[in-house]
């Protein structure tokens, strides 16, 4: 693989260049494991997003993404080359928002990450407020716990704001990253209440009558959590899995349109109509959540110490200080 120095703005020898969009292409599907997402992400169709990967591929001479499993992956060669790309993209970018003139506005932006369920339960109300507070403008990076902090820690990102569960924390370098809850939320079991009236249905279930399960995509942070709570309380003696997704806005929905019972924030619930969702099984089937923020101690940007001092300001009188460097250690395969 070519070092940053190789890369190459136009033709050379006949050679197609790399084309910078490329790149933004690369680390979305990077970012979000998913082709479908990248694609809309980009605001393109797939057909075209995945032509224009193959075309970087082509250019290095090596895959970068693994297609034979799912959820995609990066082969070997795209986990190297990606904090080489978000390094590249993230330089040229500065060096545009430089020659365009607007450097003074750069104090004021953040590149922010978060996994989906935050970005869309909880970002739009905090945007609202810290954008009027604080004038901030933002670059959102949204994906899975574990790759928005592999993008957080190669500094592709400059906050990184995800759910943590005591019994599955999120470790991360101590001495380099600070570490704070904003807020709590909790996880538990929902289904639609007509189900629930017409199956009368219960946790762990009965035999002749399996639970329909709307459950995590395997490795995903929150699958950890309900495989968690399930063996606490004893496990699930009659179920079956009806779908499964990494996304719990689509384990929601599924909820609401009455297929199973899904493990959900209750941030995700919070603005569907009452009647549409009920928790179900009680306290042992749930699990409390905190919201973590986290920053590395040495970002010098000044919309980063603004932000931070705005949450600490923020917090509900009573929450927990910034969490001690006992619950931090290296990423490790915990994050994902």
């Amino acid at each position: 693989m070519q070092e940053p120095g190789e890369v190459r703005a136009r033709h050379l020898s006949g050679e197609r260049a790399l084309e910078i969009r490329w790149l933004q292409d690369f680390l979305a599907v990077a970012e979000t494991g998913n082709f479908t997402r990248a694609a809309a992400m980009r605001n393109t169709s797939q057909a075209a997003f995945s032509r224009r990967i193959q075309q970087l591929e082509a250019w290095f001479g090596v895959a970068l993404i693994d297609r034979s499993i799912l959820p995609t992956q990066l082969t070997p060669e795209g986990e190297q080359f990606r904090i080489t790309a978000s390094r590249i993209l993230s330089e040229v970018l500065d060096a545009r928002a430089d020659l365009k003139g607007i450097p003074e506005q750069r104090p004021d932006h953040i590149r922010i990450a978060l996994p989906f369920a935050l970005a869309t339960a909880r970002f739009p109300a905090w945007w609202a407020q810290w954008s009027r507070e604080l004038r901030l403008t933002s670059e959102l990076v949204v994906g899975n716990v574990h790759d928005i902090g592999i993008g957080f820690l190669s500094g592709a990102t400059e906050m990184m704001i995800c759910f943590h569960a005591a019994q599955q924390p999120v470790h991360l370098e101590p001495e380099r990253i600070e570490g704070m809850e904003i807020e709590t939320d909790f996880f538990r079991p929902y289904i639609n209440p007509m189900l629930l009236r017409r199956e009368g249905f219960s946790l762990p279930g009965e035999p002749g009558k399996p639970l329909p399960l709307l459950m995590y995509s395997s490795g995903v942070y929150f699958s950890r959590l309900v495989d968690l709570i399930v063996e606490s309380a004893g496990g699930i003696a009659h179920g079956r899995r009806i779908v499964e997704s990494d996304m719990s806005d689509i384990l929601r929905d599924m909820a609401i349109a009455g297929h199973g019972i899904a493990w959900l924030p209750e941030s995700t619930v919070a603005h569907v109509p009452k009647d549409a969702l009920v928790p179900i099984g009680g306290a042992r089937w749930s699990m409390p959540l905190s919201i973590m923020a986290f920053r590395d101690r040495a970002n010098v940007n000044p919309a980063v110490s603004r932000l931070w001092a705005a949450l600490k300001r923020g917090r509900p009188q009573g929450m927990i200080r910034s969490r001690p460097n006992a619950m931090l250690g290296r990423l490790s395969t915990v994050v994902g």
